[in-house]
């Protein structure tokens, strides 16, 4: 895959990956947050969660850190002079801490569940939790129609293999949810305008990933009964 054309198709997307206030707010709900939270948006992308993330305590700071320059540059645009944002290109797998909360929407499994919560639980303040999104299977076993649309994705498992990897790492969940049609909506609606914008102009290279995101599309709204994200929310034993 050509970074350079994968970029450039999602470049001012609002959204990295599926999601939307209401799973930031519904995550806030089932740990106990400090007033002066210190959270961390790990692989933050454009800063899509900043807001929600801000509001979950009265005194909330923040860092939001990716690996991406051009996304921590999208982010500073809207959070750039918020004095309780800092906003940092680096890597996830390097957290310092301490955290009351870790967010990691769609990106833990770059790292992988197990080790990025291993590698995450020392910049945990005391009682501090990590809230994640991972690709999961709904319907057991799947159709191979839906798992055509994952080959890419080893890993992926239902929801009690997401917990045992949790569990490996030494970690318990708190809460579980999947996430609603709306979090699919306003990661794909907005890439859809953007493939429809770079088709006309695309080389070979661009059109195979203006291709490969219509099919990705394709097979979510065929097979979303069968596949989706879950959002866990867990701790440290």
């Amino acid at each position: 895959m050509s970074a350079e054309a994968f970029f450039n198709l999602h470049r001012d997307l609002p959204r990295e990956g599926p999601g939307e206030a209401e799973d930031v707010f519904w995550a806030g709900k089932q740990i106990d947050l400090p007033e002066a939270a210190r959270i961390c948006d790990a692989g933050c992308g454009p800063g899509a969660d900043i807001g929600a993330l801000l509001s979950l305590a009265e005194q909330t700071t923040l860092v939001a850190i990716d690996r991406q320059p051009h996304f921590i540059e999208q982010a500073s645009a809207h959070w750039g002079s918020d004095a309780r944002v800092d906003l940092r290109c680096g890597d996830m797998a390097d957290l310092d801490g301490p955290y009351d909360l870790i967010w990691c929407a769609g990106a833990a499994y770059l790292l992988g569940i197990t080790e990025a919560l291993q590698m995450w639980r020392a910049a945990l303040a005391p009682g501090g939790c990590v809230a994640f999104s991972e690709p999961c299977w709904w319907a057991e076993p799947p159709s191979i129609a839906a798992q055509l649309a994952w080959t890419g994705y080893a890993e992926m498992s239902a929801a009690d293999g997401i917990d045992a990897r949790v569990r490996a790492a030494g970690y318990e969940t708190v809460a579980v949810r999947r996430l609603e049609a709306t979090a699919w909506d306003a990661y794909y609606r907005p890439m859809q305008v953007r493939i429809a914008g770079l088709r006309a102009d695309a080389d070979p290279t661009l059109a195979v990933i203006l291709r490969d995101a219509e099919n990705e599309i394709a097979a979510w709204r065929a097979h979303g009964d069968e596949f989706g994200y879950l959002l866990s929310v867990v701790r440290p034993l």
